[in-house]
């Protein structure tokens, strides 16, 4: 009935118009892809992984998990957890991070949590489940089960797992040695919640040109939610670190002319090898850098190609233990 209704000019325009309405509404969540052609495009799923649920206080949750194969029973080996942001879910985000294939090279495991309803509690009022509690024993059944080393412990996220990695780093600073967050910063609810037991190491990466979170901080995708400064979130955790007032600054070089420049800060402690480090991608929107344009540039801002974001976060992670 449509077509004869309407020409097809009107057609691809109305197709178009629907197509951007669905993806402001993933938008509106903070939310990542969970699936479709554009977002596999060229993402392997080569290397196998394991499907497993734990109970966490009468709740069954859910975690995808790799070992490598190269790994020996007899040598303990790092632990990643990685995140995925809300509307997403965990399948996704082991295809858009590609953290198996750095594992499988690098020597470490890596585990892939799920959100209740596709969303982690981050204390902004996302989700009510305890999923501080989820992570923690999710972490004492890996080390049960596997030699983990209980000292070179990770975590990671992006956007609604952004903001539970730092909440992570906050709640569960005795089991993990270090946390990086991606197109997410800290959420006005927990800073003033955030009681980091001992010094931990901490990363940001973060696009100037995120719509959906902004660097300066403020509501965060047209939710009712707010975000701290990036500056502020630095500042919070320079200080609990006790780490330099001012950082050492590396300016990238560009790897494509993609309208989008790296630096990094790296804040060092005084006293100890705890570091902040903050990526700061010029020009670079909602995304994980080195990875897919999972939406349009006018819709989530730009993918840099000068860095690629699983790879330096374990390379950060890789220089630090508990």
């Amino acid at each position: 009935m449509a077509s004869s209704t309407y020409p097809p000019a009107c057609l691809n325009h109305l197709t178009r118009v629907i197509a951007r309405c669905a993806a402001l509404a993933v938008l509106a969540g903070t939310s990542w892809p969970v699936g479709g052609e554009v977002y596999d495009r060229g993402l392997e799923n080569t290397t196998e992984i394991l499907t497993r649920h734990i109970d966490v206080g009468g709740v069954s949750r859910l975690y995808l998990l790799h070992v490598p194969a190269s790994l020996r029973a007899t040598v303990p080996a790092p632990l990643v957890l990685v995140f995925h942001g809300g509307g997403s879910h965990a399948a996704a985000m082991r295809r858009f991070t590609r953290f198996d294939t750095l594992a499988d090279s690098q020597g470490f495991i890596v585990a892939y949590p799920e959100g209740i309803k596709s969303h982690w509690n981050d204390t902004r009022g996302l989700s009510p489940a305890d999923d501080v509690a989820f992570v923690r024993i999710l972490i004492a059944q890996l080390k049960r089960s596997l030699h983990v080393d209980e000292k070179r412990i990770y975590a990671t996220g992006v956007s609604n797992g952004g903001f539970f990695s730092v909440r992570v780093a906050c709640d569960l600073t005795r089991e993990v040695a270090a946390v990086a967050a991606v197109a997410a910063i800290m959420p006005e609810t927990l800073m003033p919640a955030c009681k980091p037991s001992a010094p931990i190491s901490i990363m940001f990466m973060h696009g100037t040109q995120d719509p959906l979170v902004k660097i300066d901080g403020g509501v965060i995708a047209r939710r009712n939610s707010r975000s701290v400064s990036l500056a502020q979130a630095v500042d919070f955790w320079r200080r609990v670190n006790h780490a330099s007032e001012l950082p050492s600054q590396t300016e990238l070089p560009d790897r494509q002319a993609d309208g989008t420049h790296v630096r990094r800060d790296l804040y060092r402690s005084t006293d100890s090898e705890v570091e902040v480090v903050l990526y700061t991608i010029e020009g670079g929107g909602h995304t994980w850098p080195g990875s897919v344009q999972y939406l349009p540039v006018s819709l989530v801002g730009r993918t840099s190609a000068n860095l690629d974001a699983t790879e330096a976060i374990w390379a950060f992670f890789n220089r630090h233990h508990r």
